[in-house]
C-alpha cells in the first residue's frame, strides 16, 4: 500500500506531471499568475477542486453509468469550482475580482477532468485523493 501512494506521489509531481510533462491547463496559469498572491490564490483552488472531485468522482465510480460518466464529472467539478468561487467572494473579495473568469474555467482544464476521468474513477478513495494533491501541488509549483 505505501509503495502504491509512493508512486502516486512521484507521478504526480514529477513523472506525469499535468504542467510540465503534459502541458494541460496552462491557460489560466500563464493568465493571472503575475503576481505571488494570484498564483497561490489560483493554486489553491485548483488544489481543493482536485481533490475534492477525485475524492467524489473515486467514492461514486461504482455508480456512475458509463455512458453519463463524464457529465456527472463535470457537473461534480463544477459543484466545487462553485463552492469555491462563493468562498473566495465571501472572504477574499479582491482575490477574487482579481481572478475572475479564471475561477469559473477551473471547471474546464483538461488536467482536472482527465485525472477524475483516468485516476479517480478507477482507483479507491485514497489513492484517488492523494493523487488530487499531487497533481494539484505539482501543477502549481511550477
Amino acid at each position: 500500500m505505501a509503495t502504491d501512494l509512493n508512486k502516486i506521489v512521484k507521478d504526480g509531481l514529477w513523472t506525469n506531471n499535468p504542467a510540465l510533462v503534459q502541458l494541460l491547463g496552462l491557460c489560466p496559469l500563464l493568465a493571472v499568475t503575475g503576481t505571488v498572491v494570484n498564483a497561490i490564490g489560483l493554486g489553491i483552488a485548483s488544489i481543493v477542486v482536485l481533490i475534492g472531485s477525485n475524492l467524489t468522482v473515486s467514492a461514486f465510480r461504482n455508480q456512475v453509468p458509463e455512458s453519463v460518466r463524464l457529465p456527472i464529472f463535470v457537473m461534480i467539478i463544477a459543484a466545487f469550482v462553485t463552492a469555491i468561487e462563493l468562498l473566495m467572494q465571501a472572504f477574499t473579495y479582491e482575490l477574487y475580482l482579481i481572478l475572475g473568469i479564471f475561477i469559473p474555467l477551473i471547471v474546464t482544464n483538461c488536467a482536472i477532468m482527465g485525472r477524475a476521468d483516468a485516476f479517480a474513477s478507477k482507483n479507491t478513495i485514497l489513492d484517488s485523493t492523494v493523487d488530487g494533491l499531487m497533481m494539484g501541488v505539482a501543477s502549481h509549483l511550477y
